[in-house]
């Protein structure tokens, strides 16, 4: 059955939408953990339909400063993906890659963005290489940007692209644990509707 929306994910498709994002995680962690020289791991990754509005409350409420790197996925799949980094995921990104810190995201120079946008792009494209890799698909990127605004901002564009299609998208949540440290990880991916369809049909799920 080709679904219309988000909402028509049966459990079966959830569930393999879940693995997925469980070993996408996990080689995200693994990528980190070569990027900033010590063992990161991550929880159990939670994977969720969500209505554009809860999705903003989960990732911290409208109003909340972030920074957010986006990538938009083309091929044979195409979408967005953004990773939401909060400041002290972002401090512990800086202190082993540049061992300084900020106190909030206006004091952030070009050094500290670039190193930000390497290690957004860098769980974007391990997920998305992991989740093409299992599913038999030809994945490009786009050069990957960073934005620091107010989530709800942030969120908008995925809403711009595809809110004709569903107020829906899928979020991946989990935790990285790192010297110590429980840091929120956040990822949202936006495949459209058609790319969907056929990531299930291609994984095999797709219900009669």
């Amino acid at each position: 059955m080709v679904i219309k929306n988000y909402q028509e994910l049966s459990s079966l498709e959830i569930d393999t939408l879940r693995e997925i994002g469980s070993i996408g995680t996990g080689n995200a962690a693994t990528a980190l953990s070569g990027m900033l020289g010590c063992p990161v791991r991550i929880t159990l990754p939670e994977v969720r339909i969500m209505e554009y509005n809860e999705a903003i409350d989960w990732i911290g409420g409208p109003e909340s400063v972030t920074a957010g790197v986006l990538v938009h996925i083309g091929g044979q799949l195409n979408g967005i993906m953004l990773s939401v980094q909060p400041l002290e995921f972002i401090n512990i990104i800086l202190d082993r890659m540049l061992s300084n810190s900020i106190e909030d995201y206006g004091q952030l120079d070009e050094l500290q963005r670039s190193a930000l946008l390497e290690v957004g792009n860098i769980m974007i494209s391990t997920f998305i290489n992991a989740l093409s890799g299992l599913a038999g698909l030809k994945v490009e990127l786009t050069v990957p940007s960073l934005t620091v605004d107010m989530q709800g901002a942030i969120l908008t564009v995925p809403m711009a692209e595809y809110g004709g299609q569903t107020d829906y998208l899928m979020t991946i949540g989990g935790n990285f644990s790192c010297d110590g440290h429980e840091l929120p990880c956040r990822l949202i991916l936006s495949p459209d509707i058609r790319s969907l369809n056929f990531l299930l049909r291609k994984l095999g799920v797709e219900d009669d």
